[in-house]
């Protein structure tokens, strides 16, 4: 069923006479975030703030997922300069926890692990206290490339399962399972790094399946997770089911916690990186 109107609480405005100084410093280092090209609605509060999630890579998406907003097409080659512009980003931001994302990258042998390594080390040459999240896609599964991953020394490395098993129609080219298993290789492979991952909700799920999700990702290793309702970038996109209450937020997060998650950030207007300081610093 197609929700017309938005509830009280999901009234958060985008204010684009607001992201000047961010926008400019992006255009100049010929940057991209996924701020913009998902059309998060918390691009003006984080953009005020001075944090970006960059996303590397480009800007087209080798898969069709219904429910994002990133451009679907073929890539343009690798950037060879971009993770020393990424470095440079966040060395002019001061930031003290940054995090990187890309598009799904079918079309490269390794699904784009090498470039993410690359924008590690130029971080860690450029501010060497910045702690650093990592936001990969499934890589297809490939196992180095998950290894090339850990083995770049992130802080977090994170990857969405997004949705519940029933619904994942709306990831084609991806698989419940087999993100699960990116999620368990790279706590294999890097025991030491705390793993993430992300839930949209109010696609149509029902509370027993988010709690079978939460479950699966805990036996997966995963230490953090975030809880967040899907808003439709478009009327081209998938509708959404339901606006999910912010009680249920606040449920679902105790129960997670209860589970055993290190962090859990829950509420209407989470998204992957939304407070992504919050769990490496361990608040509540």
């Amino acid at each position: 069923m197609k929700i017309a109107r938005k509830p009280e609480w999901l009234q958060k405005q985008v204010r684009p006479a607001a992201h000047g100084e961010m926008e400019r410093l992006l255009e100049a280092l010929r940057l991209n975030t996924v701020c913009q090209e998902a059309r998060c609605p918390n691009v003006t509060e984080c953009f005020r703030q001075k944090q970006a999630t960059f996303l590397i890579l480009g800007t087209a998406c080798t898969r069709l997922c219904t429910f994002c907003s990133v451009a679907k097409g073929a890539p343009l080659p690798v950037d060879p300069g971009e993770p020393a512009r990424v470095a440079a980003a966040v060395a002019h931001l001061a930031l003290a926890h940054v995090v990187i994302t890309s598009p799904t990258r079918d079309d490269l042998p390794d699904g784009g692990a090498a470039v993410y390594a690359a924008t590690v080390t130029a971080i860690r040459r450029r501010s060497p206290s910045t702690r650093i999240e990592l936001l990969i896609p499934d890589f297809q599964g490939n196992r180095s490339s998950i290894a090339r991953i850990g083995d770049a020394g992130p802080d977090v490395i994170g990857h969405n399962i997004e949705t519940v098993p029933r619904l994942y129609a709306i990831r084609p080219g991806a698989d419940y399972r087999r993100s699960l298993e990116v999620l368990s290789t790279a706590k294999e492979l890097a025991p030491a790094t705390p793993t993430k991952s992300g839930l949209m909700l109010g696609l149509g799920e029902s509370l027993d399946e988010v709690r079978g999700v939460l479950a699966d990702l805990k036996e997966a290793g995963c230490s953090y997770i975030s809880l967040g309702q899907y808003l439709a970038p478009s009327r081209r996109h998938r509708s959404v089911a339901e606006f999910i209450p912010p009680g249920t937020f606040v449920l679902l997060k105790r129960e997670a916690l209860q589970m055993g998650f290190a962090h859990v950030e829950s509420g209407p207007y989470v998204r992957s990186s939304y407070h992504a300081s919050a769990y490496a610093i361990g608040e509540s």
